[in-house]
């Protein structure tokens, strides 16, 4: 039995980049101090995520890296051992990609650019085309961007393709259309949670899901960051409070477990979905 203890912060970050940095920092040193092996933080941790998804100001961006900025090693070095995702704002040319990496103190493990744009985050952002998993020390793992959860086929790709833990980085904000008066009765708040369970059960896979907190112009953030297990049972969770949620467990174990009698992907059928249009 191998057990892994993995943790989802919840957290703010902005424009200011020693100021994340800082903040990652002491994340990546209080998930060491809980034993974790692998830490998820939130989409766009390095430079703060879009202040308006209705009218994004093209003045008021965040800084967009690229892939071999020198801020990545810094962050690698932070982590050491430690499987560390994080979310940033991607230059290729002129084009911008929400995107995310995964690293340890060796380098950079996998990558993944967001697929599916909400709202305005089209006109900052380009789409990505893909979703794979890669090799960890702690296990196969792809990763999922804010909105991509809302859409299962983006965990099913990844559940197919091998990954045992699915982290799924959020900057996201409560309802913007249709404020509640609180925030447990906000309609993004319960999908937000909602996705992060049904990804998992559907799946029979770990969903490590983090969220940024606090607000940004109009939007403010949920946090809500968790673990989920296999069964779509979430094992820990920081609430709307910013933190981190750690939790024990043996992910191959528990993936085998749910398995054991029903067993999702082996049971699809691929050829009765098409639909006609």
């Amino acid at each position: 039995m191998a057990v892994t203890r993995i943790a989802a912060a919840a957290a703010h970050f902005g424009r200011d980049l020693d100021h994340d940095l800082g903040r990652i920092g002491k994340l990546i040193s209080d998930a060491r101090a809980e034993g974790a092996a692998l830490l998820v933080l939130p989409d766009a941790a390095i430079g703060g995520y879009l202040a308006d998804l209705r009218h994004p100001d093209p003045e008021a961006l965040p800084p967009a890296l690229k892939p071999d900025d020198p801020i990545f090693e810094h962050i690698g070095a932070l982590a050491g051992d430690m499987v560390v995702c994080v979310g940033f704002c991607e230059a290729e040319g002129n084009d911008r990609y929400n995107a995310a990496v995964c690293l340890t103190g060796a380098g950079v493990l996998g990558r993944h650019r967001k697929v599916h744009l909400p709202a305005a985050e089209g006109i900052v952002y380009r789409a990505g085309d893909s979703f794979a998993a890669f090799d960890t020390p702690v296990g196969r793992i792809g990763m999922l961007i804010d909105y991509d959860k809302t859409f299962p086929e983006s965990a099913r790709t990844l559940a197919l393709d091998g990954a045992q833990v699915v982290a799924c980085l959020s900057a996201w904000p409560a309802s913007i259309t249709n404020a509640a008066p609180k925030m447990s009765q906000d309609r993004q708040s319960r999908l937000f949670d909602l996705y992060d369970c049904a990804r998992a059960a559907e799946n029979q896979i770990v969903v490590v899901s983090s969220n940024q907190t606090g607000a940004a112009g109009g939007m403010r953030f949920l946090g809500q960051a968790k673990v989920v297990g296999p069964a779509g049972n979430v094992l820990a969770r920081t609430w709307a409070k910013a933190g981190l949620a750690v939790a024990e467990l043996d992910v191959a174990g528990e993936i085998a477990a749910a398995r054991r009698v029903l067993r999702h992907l082996d049971e699809l059928r691929p050829e009765s979905y098409r639909v006609s249009r």
